[in-house]
C-alpha cells in the first residue's frame, strides 16, 4: 500500500507541474523549468553524500575505529544483500541516524555519538537496519525525483508571477500568476513531504524484516523521539528529512504544521511496526 500511495503522490506532483506549466508557457515553459530544476538536483544526486556529511559534521570511520558498529552493520547488510556502506559518526548528544549516497555502491550510514551511547544493542540494530532499508529501497533516487518536480513547480510559480498566467486564448492574468507563485510551491512541498513520510513507513517495515524483529526499532523510535524533543541537532531543514527522526523536533510545531513534516508521527510508526507479522 505504501508504494501505491507514493505513486499517487508522484502523479499528483506531475499533474501540478503540468497545470502550472500550461498556465505559464505551455509545454515549452514546463520543460524549461523541469530542466533547470533537474540540472540542480542531478548535481545534488552525485554530490549529496559529501554535502550531507559536511552539513551534519560527520566523520567517516573505519572498522578499526568503530569495530562493534562495523561488525553489526556488516552482519545486517549481508542479510539485506547489500554491499558494505561507508560508516560515519556525528559528534552530537542527540541520538539519531541517517543514510545517504546515490546508490547501494556509494551509500553512507551515519550515526550520532548519542545514539551509540544511549541505545541498547537490539535498538541500535533496529536503527541500522532501518537505514539499510533506505539504501535497499533506493530512496535517495526517489528523493531526487520528487525534489526535481517540486523545484520545477517553484520555478514555474515564479515565472507565472513575473510573466503572468495565461488562459487558453493567451490572455495574461497577473492575479492568477501571483496565486501560482504563492500556492504552487506550498502544494508541491506538502506532496513532497507526504512522499517522504511514506518512505519512512516503508523503511521501518523493511528494516524490521532485515533485523528479524520489530521491538528493537519500535523501542528505539520511542526513545529517539523523546530525546529529540529535548535536544535539537543543529542542521539545515533541507537535510533534516534524512534522519530517522526529525533532528529539529525541539523546534517543530503541531497542527497544520504537521503537513510540512518530513516524518510521520512516531506513535503511528510504532503502531505499524507492532502490527507487522514477520
Amino acid at each position: 500500500m505504501s508504494n501505491v500511495k507514493v505513486f499517487v503522490l508522484l502523479a499528483a506532483l506531475t499533474a501540478l507541474l503540468g497545470a502550472i506549466g500550461g498556465a505559464v508557457g505551455g509545454a515549452s515553459g514546463m520543460v524549461m523549468a523541469l530542466v533547470l530544476a533537474g540540472g540542480m538536483n542531478v548535481f545534488m544526486y552525485y554530490n549529496s553524500a559529501k554535502m550531507v556529511l559536511r552539513a551534519y559534521g560527520a566523520q567517516v570511520v573505519t572498522a578499526a575505529e568503530a569495530p562493534a558498529l562495523y561488525a553489526m552493520t556488516d552482519r545486517l547488510r549481508q542479510r539485506a544483500g547489500l554491499p558494505m556502506p561507508t560508516l560515519a559518526i556525528v559528534p552530537s548528544d542527540q541520538p539519531n541516524a541517517f543514510a545517504t549516497g546515490r546508490d547501494p555502491e556509494h551509500a553512507v550510514v551515519a550515526v550520532t555519538t548519542g545514539l551509540l551511547r544511549g541505545m541498547t544493542e537490539t535498538e541500535l540494530e533496529g536503527v541500522i537496519a532501518h537505514e539499510l532499508a533506505h539504501i535497499a529501497n533506493r530512496d535517495m533516487l526517489l528523493q531526487t525525483i520528487t525534489a526535481t518536480l517540486a523545484g520545477a513547480i517553484a520555478n514555474l510559480g515564479q515565472l507565472a508571477f513575473f510573466f503572468g498566467a495565461r488562459d487558453e486564448d493567451g490572455e495574461s492574468h497577473p492575479v492568477a500568476g501571483l496565486l501560482a507563485m504563492l500556492v504552487a510551491p506550498i502544494a508541491a512541498s506538502i506532496l513532497q513531504f507526504a512522499i517522504s513520510r511514506q518512505r519512512e513507513f516503508k523503511a521501518d517495515a523493511v528494516g524490521a524484516r532485515i533485523a528479524g524483529r520489530t521491538d528493537g526499532l519500535a523501542n528505539a523510535l520511542a526513545r529517539l523521539d523523546a530525546m529529540a524533543q529535548r535536544t535539537a541537532l543543529p542542521v539545515s531543514p533541507s537535510m533534516a528529512a534524512l534522519a530517522i527522526v526529525n533532528p529539529l523536533a525541539a523546534f517543530s510545531g503541531r497542527g497544520m504544521l504537521s503537513l510540512f513534516s518530513t516524518h510521520p508521527s512516531t506513535e503511528e510508526r510504532i503502531a505499524r511496526l507492532q502490527a507487522l507479522r514477520l
